[in-house]
């Protein structure tokens, strides 16, 4: 069941975090996927890098339809993004601006949120038609800092710092006006997934999720 363009981007910034799920096997990424939809996170993005990613957002899709928004990452070329859009991707996250990967997803109208670090490419970004720009690595360019600094002349474009982002750096990333972070191994423990405490990783989302709360308010 696809979910319109416009809800994706409403339901990213609601719950203000996406789990990037870097996991070495789909099996990995299957499981990590259902531990972060029991701890109520409703917005997942399985990389490209993942072995069998086509066919993990496939059944995730499948399984959750528009309960859960299933995006791919780490997408680099047309040929990709279309081949995402087409397994049920509802949105579309890339570590650099490609042009091509901008176009066929507002083609598509699939939510797109390509990688750019410095305000130039920024803004570039934002003219090809980005609905939301993933800052990385965020934390290397300087942290909370940056974004904020960055947000200063460009109050109108939703940043998504990844890279780095912590428990102990979400809260100041959103005060300093992060729409949503993109989390990465500080959540997506495979160790603690193959060790059986699946627990461990729901309890930190549930962590993750109360510091944005906590930081908006």
């Amino acid at each position: 069941m696809s979910v319109d363009k416009r809800e994706v981007l409403d339901r990213i910034r609601k719950v203000g975090l996406i789990p990037i799920l870097r996991t070495p096997s789909a099996d990995d990424a299957l499981g990590m996927a259902e531990v972060l939809h029991q701890a109520q996170l409703t917005a997942l993005e399985i990389p490209l890098t993942v072995p069998g990613a086509l066919e993990v957002i496939a059944e995730l899709s499948a399984r959750w339809g528009a309960e859960v928004l299933v995006g791919a990452g780490t997408v680099l070329d047309e040929r990709s993004a279309a081949a995402c859009i087409n397994a049920g991707a509802a949105f579309i996250i890339s570590p650099s601006t490609e042009p091509e990967v901008i176009e066929t997803c507002n083609e598509a109208s699939v939510a797109v949120l390509p990688g750019a670090l410095t305000p130039t490419e920024i803004v570039r970004a934002w003219r090809l038609g980005a609905d939301m720009i993933k800052v990385f690595p965020a934390s290397a360019a300087g942290g909370a800092a940056y974004i904020r600094a960055v947000k200063a002349p460009l109050p109108g474009i939703l940043l998504v710092p990844t890279g780095g982002v912590s428990v102990e750096t979400a809260a100041d990333f959103i005060k300093a006006g992060a729409a949503a972070l993109g989390v990465g191994s500080d959540l997506v423990d495979v160790t603690a997934l193959r060790e059986g405490r699946g627990h461990v990783i729901g309890e930190r989302a549930r962590l993750y999720l109360d510091i944005v709360a906590a930081a908006r308010g």
